[in-house]
C-alpha cells in the first residue's frame, strides 16, 4: 500500500503540472517565453510542466500573470496547498515538539463518527493508557525530536479520547497478536494497557478485533492506517504522515480494512487472547 499511496501523491503533482503547462499552451506561449515572463531559467519551467519539481505560490502567481489567467491563481494555489496537504515529513510537523501533532487531529476527530483503524504495531492511539502513550511518544521523541514536550503531548492525546464517550460515534481497532505482547514499557505498563483494552472494547460502540499469529496465515504487507467515515484516510510511514481523500483511495484502504477484519477474532475469542497475555505479566 505504500507503494500506490506515494504513487497517488505525484499523481496529485502531475495534474498541479498539467494544469499550468495547459494555461502557457493556451496562451499560446513556448516554455521559453513563460520563462523569459517570468524572469527564470527555461530548465525550471520544464520541471514545473513535467512534475520534476513543485511550484510555490509565488510560482504559480507569476506562471498566471504571465499568461493573463489571473483569474485561476488562487484555485491553482487551493491545489498545491492540497498536494502539500498529502504528504508531510516528519520532521515539519514535529518540529515544536509533538503536542502540535497530538492536537491538529482533534477537529477531525470530533467531526467523524465512523473510525475504523488497523494497527500492526502498538495500540491505537485513541484506546492507550496514560502511561502506554508516555512509553509510545517517549521513543518517538528520543528518535526524531529535539524539543521534549511529551507529557504535554500524553494530555493532549488523553485529551481526545473523549470523542469515545461522547455522540454516536463507531468505533472499530484491528490489532495483530503480536501488539499484545510487544514489551513497550514495563510489564506494569503492559498489563494497565491490556486491562484497558478489555474494557474499552466492552463499549458497546467499541469492536476489537485481534489478527491471530498462526502458521500459514498469508500476512498482508499493510502499514498501519486510520479511516475516518468515508472522506479520508491516514497513514503513518516511516518518514512522514500521508493523507488520502481521493474516493478510489479511501475505498481500497476499506477494501483491505475488510479483509483484514475477517482474519480476526472478537468477544469471548479476542478477550481470550488478551487475557492469555495479561495474566503471563500478572
Amino acid at each position: 500500500m505504500a507503494a500506490s499511496s506515494s504513487s497517488s501523491v505525484q499523481a496529485a503533482r502531475q495534474a498541479l503540472a498539467d494544469r499550468l503547462r495547459e494555461l502557457c499552451r493556451d496562451a499560446g506561449m513556448e516554455g521559453k517565453q513563460l520563462a523569459a515572463a517570468c524572469g527564470w531559467h527555461p530548465s525550471k519551467v520544464s520541471r514545473i510542466s513535467t512534475a520534476k519539481a513543485t511550484p510555490s505560490a509565488d510560482d504559480i502567481r507569476a506562471w498566471c500573470q504571465a499568461c493573463g489567467r489571473e483569474d485561476q491563481t488562487d484555485d491553482l494555489i487551493a491545489s498545491l496547498r492540497a498536494v502539500e496537504g498529502m504528504w508531510v515529513q516528519w520532521h515539519r510537523m514535529e518540529r515544536s515538539g509533538l503536542r502540535r501533532a497530538q492536537e491538529s487531529v482533534l477537529p477531525l476527530y470530533e467531526r467523524t463518527t465512523r473510525f475504523r483503524a488497523y494497527s500492526p504495531n502498538f495500540v491505537p492511539g485513541l484506546i492507550q493508557t496514560y502511561g502506554y502513550t508516555e512509553d509510545v511518544l517517549r521513543a518517538v521523541q528520543r528518535r526524531r525530536v529535539v524539543v521534549d514536550d511529551v507529557a504535554d503531548a500524553v494530555a493532549a492525546r488523553m485529551e481526545r479520547q473523549r470523542v469515545i464517550y461522547e455522540g454516536q460515534r463507531l468505533f472499530a481497532f484491528l490489532v495483530e497478536e503480536s501488539v499484545l505482547s510487544n514489551g513497550l514499557g514495563d510489564a506494569d505498563t503492559q498489563a494497565e494497557q491490556l486491562d484497558h483494552l478489555l474494557t474499552v472494547g466492552a463499549l458497546p460502540n467499541v469492536s476489537v478485533g485481534v489478527i491471530p499469529n498462526h502458521l500459514g496465515r498469508a500476512r498482508m504487507p499493510v502499514e498501519g492506517f486510520w479511516i475516518y467515515d468515508t472522506a479520508q484516510v491516514n497513514v503513518e510511514l516511516v518518514s512522514g504522515y500521508l493523507t488520502l481523500s481521493q474516493p478510489s483511495e479511501v475505498k481500497a484502504y476499506a477494501d483491505t480494512f475488510a479483509a483484514l477484519a475477517d482474519m480476526a477474532v472478537y468477544g469471548a475469542k479476542a478477550r481470550a487472547l488478551i487475557t492469555r497475555v495479561l495474566d503471563s505479566l500478572v
